[in-house]
């Protein structure tokens, strides 16, 4: 996988973001001053996460958007850092089920099909509204459909071959009531044992990520 430095300035806390598939270094707007450091991580055609540029830090923050939730299930858990809080949006450890996460036969047909048309209306689907798409458009990764159709393999191979996620701990889950790549309903179900908020959102909701981006106490308290 990719991983970026999004913000890198010193700070003795980190927020480890693990974007969905098919995303770039242009998912998150411009930081704020006053925020953490932020390192992104993206483009899973490969799963090797380096941990090295992780040991300055004396906390670190986990946030994952989609898929990120199963490959930061999948690559931390054996790595012994500072970790402070995770949460998880709008996905689950289970990426591939039909009653925790995206039905097979709907990731598998997304993998199948996938091409240049069909890539424009899942991310129809993804962002929910015209409005939403136009702004995922405006800073959308630039990754051929072909990159994104290997990385999707990628994943759908790890996922089949190595199963769920689930050593590793989240805090709380964040459930888009909208989502219609994973759908609500599998959300809640997948983390019935967990701190759950619903939120008014589609899969993609540049305001949800750019928030957990930026550690919004808001959000990571009550957890």
């Amino acid at each position: 996988m990719k991983q970026s430095f999004i913000k890198q300035k010193g700070s003795s806390r980190l927020t480890l973001f693990f974007a969905g598939w098919g995303m770039g270094e242009g998912l998150l707007a411009p930081l704020p001053e006053g925020t953490d450091d932020v390192m992104l991580c993206f483009d899973y055609r490969n799963l090797q996460f380096d941990p090295a540029p992780l040991a300055a830090y004396a906390s670190i923050r986990v946030v994952a958007w989609s898929m990120g939730v199963w490959v930061a299930g999948r690559v931390l858990p054996s790595l012994a850092l500072p970790w402070e809080h995770a949460l998880a949006f709008n996905g689950t450890p289970w990426p591939v089920d039909d009653l925790r996460g995206i039905p097979e036969s709907i990731f598998k047909g997304t993998l199948d099909n996938l091409s240049e048309q069909t890539l424009s209306k899942f991310r129809r689907r993804m962002c929910g509204s015209a409005p939403a798409l136009k702004d995922f458009l405006q800073h959308a990764p630039d990754r051929s459909w072909e990159t994104l159709r290997d990385e999707l393999a990628v994943l759908y191979e790890a996922i089949t071959r190595t199963g769920p996620a689930t050593d590793w701990h989240w805090d709380k889950a964040f459930i888009g009531t909208e989502d219609h790549i994973f759908p609500s309903a599998n959300q809640l179900r997948a983390w019935e044992n967990l701190t759950t908020q619903t939120v008014h959102a589609a899969h993609y909701d540049a305001d949800c990520i750019q928030q957990l981006a930026e550690g919004k106490e808001t959000l990571w308290i009550n957890h």
